[in-house]
């Protein structure tokens, strides 16, 4: 009798995870109990080749189970522009995680937060670049300040090993910090930034543990594993990095000039704004909480892919003399060796543009997109999604796809040129 029914509890619990929860999402691969699919991930490092090889067995489309939630994963060019392009306002939400609101203390900043508040935070932060320098001479000048400095200690370790990604680290984290706050990290605040690439560094390593992934994606059983969890990480974590931005935001507010109506920064934008709609008797959607939190975003997200990439570029270079010696040919005869590169210069460089595009295709530096949210039930490929429905956009597939780009695996710049040497989109 008990064996019956332990053989009864066992073929229900099987065919519930093998069948029935599975019967409203498009097929995909074979999620394992309580860790779904991210096993295979685990083994495969960074995951991109699992994304790749679930393409080819299951469609554009398919279902992939982190832990115990179904996202489904859109990886073809033409698919990803029908949802997020043509359709983007259904796609436009992003999956909340428990931790977050740990970390951000609430529903703040740009990266993580959907509706109204993204919305416009996304569109005064676009707004107040624009109109201190993003795309103008004085970005622009905030850069070559930094690649002046860049060359300035090449030459003076010539012959020597150079530590080429700290220096791109430190120029790529001075034209950020400018943005944000208006100053760059000179001898006298280079103490600032060590501590932050400190910071970096620990969340970078510190939430890879085995205990974190199983937090992720099986939180009843992560917490019982041994090591730091994520919610003590993030308590670490947090209270340094946010210390930084807080005094910089203090700072901000007791130098500034509110009756001037130009603006240096982005901290300065955001505070005259606030006190606009403080005036007006709104104090939430632009409070202190919602800019630390935007300056984080700004400062994570644009430090880590802006010199990862750039590392990644010169290393293809490097490793590529025939891409070395097209390079330096164009640049000899568009720029010549007495002046800098400047952003006019670049329509009139297809070939450095190219091996730009190529760098970035190969260095595939996200393997796993931030997860969207449908905002309201819809149809991809065919497919009937609920609204509130995890879907991810895996861009690193088509970066690897061979029908996209042949001989994916291959470092080749005139990929993304046509017959005549022009840039090409692709």
């Amino acid at each position: 009798m008990l064996l019956l029914l332990f053989l009864s509890v066992l073929f229900l619990a099987l065919f519930y995870e093998f069948h029935w929860k599975r019967r409203n999402y498009p097929a995909g691969p074979l999620p394992l109990p309580v860790i779904g699919n991210m096993w295979s991930m685990m083994r495969n490092n960074s995951g991109v080749e699992c994304f790749r090889q679930w393409t080819k067995d299951f469609g554009d489309v398919y279902t992939f189970w982190f832990g115990t939630k179904p996202y489904i994963v859109v990886s073809s060019y033409k698919r990803l522009k029908e949802a997020f392009i043509l359709d983007g306002d259904t796609f436009a939400d992003k999956i909340r995680q428990p931790f977050q609101d740990q970390f951000r203390g609430g529903n703040y900043g740009v990266v993580d937060t959907n509706g109204h508040v993204w919305s416009t935070h996304r569109r005064f932060a676009l707004s107040s670049f624009r109109d201190f320098g993003l795309g103008k001479n004085l970005l622009q000048e905030k850069m070559l300040i930094e690649v002046q400095d860049m060359f300035a200690k090449f030459d003076a370790n010539l012959g020597k090993e150079q530590n080429l990604p700290v220096v791109l680290y430190n120029a790529a984290a001075n034209v950020i910090n400018q943005l944000i706050f208006g100053y760059r990290f000179d001898k006298e605040r280079e103490g600032e930034l060590k501590k932050l690439k400190a910071l970096m560094e620990f969340q970078e390593t510190a939430f890879t543990t085995f205990k974190v992934y199983v937090q992720f994606f099986a939180p009843a059983i992560g917490k019982h594993l041994p090591g730091k969890s994520v919610e003590d990480l993030l308590a670490e974590f947090t209270v340094d990095f946010y210390k930084f931005f807080n005094h910089q935001i203090e700072e901000h507010r007791s130098k500034i000039d509110f009756d001037s109506e130009e603006s240096l920064d982005y901290a300065e934008a955001y505070l005259k704004e606030q006190r606009k709609q403080e005036a007006q008797g709104e104090f939430e959607l632009f409070s202190t909480k919602q800019l630390s939190n935007t300056c984080f975003d700004l400062w994570f997200a644009g430090l880590s892919t802006t010199h990862i990439t750039l590392t990644w570029i010169v290393g293809h270079v490097l490793n590529y003399p025939d891409v070395q010696r097209k390079l330096h040919k164009e640049l000899d005869e568009v720029i010549g060796s007495d002046r800098l590169i400047t952003n006019d210069d670049k329509n009139n460089l297809p070939y450095l543009n190219a091996v730009i595009n190529e760098s970035q295709r190969c260095a595939n530096i996200v393997p796993i997109n931030q997860i969207h949210s449908t905002s309201r039930d819809t149809v991809i490929n065919g497919i009937t999604v609920k609204k509130g429905t995890g879907v991810i956009p895996q861009i690193s597939a088509i970066m690897l796809d061979d029908k996209v780009f042949p001989d994916p695996y291959a470092f080749n710049p005139e990929r993304f040129l046509d017959a005549n040497g022009k840039l090409r989109k692709i």
